[in-house]
């Protein structure tokens, strides 16, 4: 069943062109090249991506696989509306990711980066996604591994800790960092009707022209935006984040290392 979008999986109009700008090639894009680069290697000639977001996937799949038809989607009509203006070409569509209308058997791979840590029925949603593939079809996601492998966004909860001790915010820990268990990745594969093929932990170290720029992306351009509202004005907030994190992380380029499980999955033959 569809809950629709929260706090933790809404986006603000003004949210993606953020969070494209500021994250995009800094935290995302690594990882994006990295899936591309194994979807082309498994068959993908009808391809369906899951919680596109701002299309930084997306992009990769249409270099990688020319040949491929894409639908790409998201549940957000805002970064629907923003990454089909970015990446023309794929069949952009709002969709949510655990109540698939495709019919059975319409693809012969599913993509979703950075995605299922936000559903709150995952077996749920991989069960659609077995429906939908072809026999033998692949399922190809990634999720982050801990917080504390993820250098940025470590500084960034420890950013939130020392401006909020009482209540820090912990959208990061709680959501994107909050499925880094190989033991239930794969129990809920399984769980599902497929097949886990590969789960690989991959290390890349991700690049950002300033703090100032991680912390505008982190404070207005992620659900880490709705947490902070509820504890002060973001004009006020922001240039706080920005300077403490600053202090953590130094001034001019950050390099951070980050870590992710990259899972594939298989649909029985």
């Amino acid at each position: 069943m569809s809950e629709g979008p929260t706090a933790d999986t809404s986006w603000l109009e003004s949210m993606p062109e953020v969070y494209d700008r500021c994250l995009g090639l800094a935290i995302f894009a690594p990882y994006a090249a990295e899936l591309a680069l194994r979807a082309s290697a498994v068959p993908h000639g009808r391809v369906l991506e899951l919680a596109a977001g701002t299309g930084i996937v997306t992009a990769g799949l249409v270099e990688a696989l020319p040949d491929a038809e894409i639908t790409a989607t998201d549940l957000n009509q805002a970064m629907v509306a923003y990454a089909s203006a970015r990446t023309p070409g794929p069949t952009w569509e709002v969709a949510d990711a655990q109540a698939l209308s495709y019919a059975d058997d319409s693809f012969d791979l599913v993509v979703c980066q950075f995605g299922v840590m936000f559903l709150p029925d995952r077996i749920g949603a991989y069960r659609g996604v077995r429906r939908v593939l072809a026999p033998g079809g692949s399922f190809l996601f990634n999720v982050w591994d801990t917080l504390e492998s993820h250098e940025v966004e470590s500084a960034v909860i420890d950013t939130m800790a020392e401006l909020f001790p009482d209540d820090p915010p912990d959208f990061l820990r709680r959501v994107p960092h909050g499925y880094a268990d190989p033991s239930r990745l794969r129990a809920d594969v399984q769980a599902a009707g497929l097949t886990l093929a590969d789960l690989d932990r991959v290390q890349l170290t991700g690049k950002a022209p300033s703090a100032a720029v991680l912390a505008e992306g982190y404070c207005l351009g992620t659900p880490l935006r709705f947490e902070l509202q509820e504890r002060g004005d973001l004009a006020d907030l922001v240039p706080r984040v920005t300077k403490a994190l600053t202090r953590r992380l130094g001034d001019g380029l950050i390099e951070g290392e980050m870590s992710a499980y990259v899972v594939r999955a298989v649909a029985p033959a």
